[in-house]
């Protein structure tokens, strides 16, 4: 595999599209020997075939405001790859989406979603529209307009979407009630749903759990465990909030959340109403967490700074892409970190990840760390299938069972001759063999 040419052509293809670059030529490089090693693998074009979406579709969405104003906005759904099951991927809604953006998550969800064990292909899809800020009615509407596009590219066993950042619990209701009264049918074709009509129990736990539970893994492999280790975590929505519930149960304390304005630090550490209060943050629709240091003046508020100068064993990011670059990697280093987990896509920079690796500290990529979120969502999946509802304890079982699952697959295909984990190999080969050899045994389609 010449890789610089495959990255090159693709660059020429799709110019300025920097993230989906980044997440192709992080993985390129993992799996470079692996692919060098069966030559099959270059006959049938698998790279070529793998790196760029089955196909994009994009999507004008027009809608009313509460003042009778219409607005346009894009809508988007990328169909990646359905090699081992439906196309399976959030709808992102933020004002960042853009085609660059959508591909590189479509992209990384082949992998996640081939690491969970489950039939899930990987997709993503969302638009720039700003939820932020807007009333219910604005939202009901824009969910409407965006699902009267929508609705005719997706389906059960088609193409399956999930929430992602802007898009929760109301937003899903909008947008299934819209594709069932359009297709005439109520299926599970969107996970996320509400507990009273087809939604899975801990679902919006789920990534946070799931981060925790892969973390506990890396630990263990180490000798260590969670109890009286110090975390720094990013963001404060349902993948932060997630974390921090775990991370406590398991006798860590966690002592930051960050948002678009800064971060808070507090050093008792952030449990019981605290955490209760990270739901009410993420409720006010402001976007901050500078609110958290007035309710607890304990507390400290930062602004503009990310949460990784901060002294800790453990480091989880769990807000957005690229949200811990070489110089934040460098101070976590100084500070003596053990473990540096992403729960968030693509969370880290190549600079920070090549320091993590050049120093020896463990350091978990998104597409395993963060798999839980999908993989209940595709348990999601099985018992809208099967028309079930497990309990709390089953499904929390299942999504304990599947991250220890990946976890061992990382260590399988990531540990070097030196005895260090590069998880960052250990899934992307994983996840690319599982991928690569339903490819191969499909054929060209």
């Amino acid at each position: 595999m010449e890789l610089n040419n495959i990255m090159n052509d693709l660059v020429k293809k799709h110019p300025g599209e920097e993230e989906y670059h980044q997440a192709v030529r992080e993985v390129l490089e993992s799996i470079e020997n692996i692919v060098n090693d069966y030559p099959e693998l270059e006959t049938a074009g698998i790279i070529e075939r793998l790196i760029e979406p089955d196909r994009v579709l994009s999507f004008k969405v027009p809608w009313v405001d509460d003042d009778g104003k219409v607005h346009v906005n894009l809508g988007y759904r990328i169909q990646f790859n359905n090699a081992i099951g439906p196309y399976k991927g959030g709808l992102r809604f933020h004002p960042s989406v853009n085609l660059s953006i959508l591909k590189f998550l479509g992209f990384e969800q082949i992998f996640k979603n081939a690491l969970t064990t489950l039939p899930m292909g990987g997709g993503k899809g969302g638009s720039d529209f700003n939820p932020k800020g807007k009333s219910d009615t604005e939202i009901m509407r824009f969910c409407q307009a965006f699902m009267l596009e929508l609705w005719k590219l997706i389906g059960p066993e088609t193409d399956v979407p999930a929430g992602d950042i802007g898009v929760g619990g109301k937003e899903i209701g909008y947008l299934f009630g819209m594709y069932k009264k359009l297709q005439r049918e109520n299926t599970g074709v969107l996970t996320g749903k509400g507990l009273g009509w087809g939604g899975s129990l801990i679902r919006p736990e789920a990534t946070g759990f799931g981060g925790v539970y892969f973390t506990r893994e890396m630990l263990a492999t180490m000798g260590e465990s969670y109890k009286g280790k110090t975390v720094t975590i990013s963001g404060f929505g349902n993948v932060a909030w997630g974390v921090a519930l775990k991370i406590n149960e398991m006798g860590g304390k966690v002592v930051t959340l960050s948002g678009p304005d800064g971060y808070v630090y507090d050093e008792a550490g952030i449990r019981g109403d605290k955490i209760d209060y990270m739901l009410d943050l993420r409720a006010s629709n402001q976007d901050v967490v500078a609110p958290y240091a007035e309710e607890f003046p304990e507390a400290v508020f930062v602004p503009n700074k990310h949460p990784w100068e901060v002294k800790c064993d453990i480091a989880m990011p769990c807000a957005i892409q690229n949200e811990l670059n070489g110089e934040d990697a460098q101070h976590l280093i100084n500070n003596g970190v053990k473990v540096v987990a992403e729960v968030s896509n693509m969370g880290c920079t190549p600079e920070a990840i090549t320091a993590f690796h050049e120093n020896k500290i463990p350091f978990g990529p998104g597409k395993a760390v963060n798999a839980g979120g999908v993989a209940v969502s595709g348990l999601e999946m099985s018992q809208n299938a099967m028309k079930l509802a497990w309990s709390s304890d089953e499904v929390n079982e299942k999504l304990d069972t599947i991250m220890k699952s990946i976890h061992e697959v990382c260590i399988k295909y990531g540990t070097e001759d030196d005895g260090y984990i590069n998880y960052v190999k250990g899934a992307n080969v994983a996840g690319f063999l599982k991928v690569a050899n339903a490819m191969l045994d499909q054929g060209i389609i």
